[in-house]
């Protein structure tokens, strides 16, 4: 097969999202669509009040057009067989779908946030609902395409069948990823960052394992994300806000599924998860010490972890850097798992 999808999705992917910025930024200026800085936060974020916000459709117009060009690229490539051209389609088609649900979700809280002046935005059993409707359609979807196998492989552990309680668990996992990327957009470039590396990692593995409709969807997202990085790197031009961020949880999750390795993210998503954990921690000693003594204690200075780190001294520049570090070294330790399935 040629490489040509898979480049020309990176390319067109990095383009529109790095070109969108020059239209769209503007826009949001205009329309006075900024960051609203919560008083809980950091002090020293205060300065970020008004940057615009809802900067993940850049991305979300870059990855999306470059995902149906790379898709009716390998559906008309001859070297791949029709059979698995449909297959690996359907699970392309169906993750993009889901992403862009995800995507929605987010603007409509980003929307109420900034201009309905609703610093919390859609509730969080609003936002709950919609998750699950939409991981169970996807699930479903899968199904439906064929995908039924409940064995899900454990790195470096073998492989498991799940039996039906593979579906449910898929749908608590998939709505928690989705989540827990959202609290990864936190600082200046940190999300992006670090998605760009999970999202190479998924390219290594897809190719690794000759899956051309999720090589071509990783490549796609990788260069949206190095798109985005040049007006969100610190200081940040624009913010991705729950439109990008929640989008970019739903492509990741996607990935995991169309490769059949939903658990790998446990080391592709290694930060996101510490992210996500850092604030159960947190807020679960913090409810069993007021129980307890009256008064809540916490963990850390401040969750998700990586404010931790800021109110330690750490420079947005070091925290993302050193992040990034950790996921690189998870990301090969996810290869190397992979390739001894």
């Amino acid at each position: 097969m040629s490489n040509m999808p898979v480049v020309a999705a990176a390319v067109l992917s990095f383009g529109i999202t790095a070109l969108t910025g020059f239209w769209l930024i503007p826009v949001l200026r205009r329309l006075k669509y900024g960051q609203t800085i919560l008083e809980i936060g950091p002090k020293w974020h205060m300065k970020k009040q008004g940057i615009p916000t809802m900067g993940g459709l850049m991305m979300i117009a870059g990855i999306t057009v470059a995902v149906l060009t790379g898709f009716f690229m390998l559906a008309s490539d001859p070297t791949i067989s029709f059979t698995t051209s449909i297959r690996e389609g359907m699970g392309v088609i169906l993750g993009l779908i889901m992403a862009l649900a995800f995507g929605m979700i987010g603007f409509m809280d980003d929307y109420v946030k900034v201009v309905k002046k609703r610093n919390l935005g859609l509730s969080a059993k609003q936002k709950m609902v919609m998750q699950v409707f939409i991981a169970i359609v996807y699930m479903g979807g899968l199904w439906l395409a064929g995908e039924r196998s409940t064995i899900v492989f454990i790195p470096f552990g073998g492989q498991m069948d799940l039996g039906l309680s593979y579906y449910p668990l898929a749908v608590l996992g998939i709505v928690y990823l989705v989540n827990v990327v959202n609290l990864t957009d936190g600082i200046d470039g940190l999300c992006s960052s670090v998605t760009f590396i999970v999202s190479l990692g998924f390219l290594v593995i897809a190719s690794y394992l000759t899956v051309h409709g999720m090589s071509m969807f990783a490549a796609a997202l990788a260069g949206g994300c190095l798109g985005f990085l040049i007006w969100n790197f610190y200081p940040a031009k624009v913010f991705m806000g729950d439109t990008g961020s929640l989008f970019l949880g739903g492509l990741v999750v996607a990935l995991a599924f169309g490769l059949g390795i939903p658990i790998f993210l446990l080391l592709l998503g290694a930060i996101y998860i510490v992210e996500g954990m850092s604030v159960i921690i947190q807020v679960t000693w913090f409810k069993i010490t007021k129980r307890k003594y009256g008064e809540g204690r916490r963990v850390f200075k401040m969750s998700p972890i990586h404010h931790h780190y800021e109110m330690s001294g750490w420079s947005e520049g070091r925290i993302v850097t050193i992040f990034s570090i950790v996921q690189i070294i998870a990301c090969v330790a996810a290869f190397i798992a992979v390739t001894r399935l």
